[in-house]
């Protein structure tokens, strides 16, 4: 690990390579798991402002879950997180017929309907972040779903913080990635003959 700023960063996201692979997982992590996709507690107040605007993007049972239960749910651990429905899915993906899952929130965003891209924690997979008193742990979250992604990244060299250089930069600002794009190449050359 190595620290930039008021974050601790694993050396994983320099030394794994990942590029998702919708066409192979087909967007599992919308669907798998045991929790909804987690969110702060400024996201909670955001979707409940924009979800009248998603709720055209969303499919039937997404829509009645939301309308019963709220935009998010509080799980086992006492963590908020996106509504599931009862089959484990968030009520916020869209299953297509050829079972490719797609995010009803980003559909919303890229079609101007909301200012919103995604949770975080949506934009920033496979990296969670765990915040502490003093600092945000920034790791990489290993799933078997995910085998595609890290395949995919391996043949095209891309590591993982490069990958998620969008959402990274959403939650830490330029400054910080600049800072990490510099640790990566100081390491590089550092092992460099």
């Amino acid at each position: 690990m190595f620290a930039i700023q008021d974050t601790l960063v694993s050396l994983d996201l320099l030394e794994r390579q990942f590029v998702c692979d919708l066409a192979a997982c087909k967007g599992a992590c919308c669907v798998k798991g045991d929790a909804g996709a987690p969110l702060t507690d400024e996201e909670i107040g955001l979707l409940e402002d924009i979800v009248d605007d998603v709720m055209p993007f969303l499919d039937e049972e997404g829509r009645k879950a939301i309308a019963a239960k709220g935009v998010f749910e509080i799980d086992v651990d006492g963590d908020k997180g996106t509504t599931l429905l009862k089959d484990g899915r968030c009520a916020f993906a869209l299953v297509a017929a050829d079972g490719m899952v797609t995010c009803g929130i980003e559909k919303a965003y890229n079609s101007g309907a909301v200012n919103f891209k995604k949770p975080i924690s949506c934009h920033l997979y496979p990296v969670r972040i765990t915040e502490l008193k003093d600092y945000d742990a920034v790791n990489y979250n290993r799933w078997d779903i995910c085998r595609p992604a890290c395949e995919c990244g391996k043949q095209l060299q891309v590591p993982v913080y490069r990958f998620l250089k969008e959402a990274l930069i959403r939650k830490y600002g330029e400054a910080w990635y600049e800072e990490l794009e510099m640790i990566d190449q100081l390491r590089k050359d550092q092992h460099q003959p």
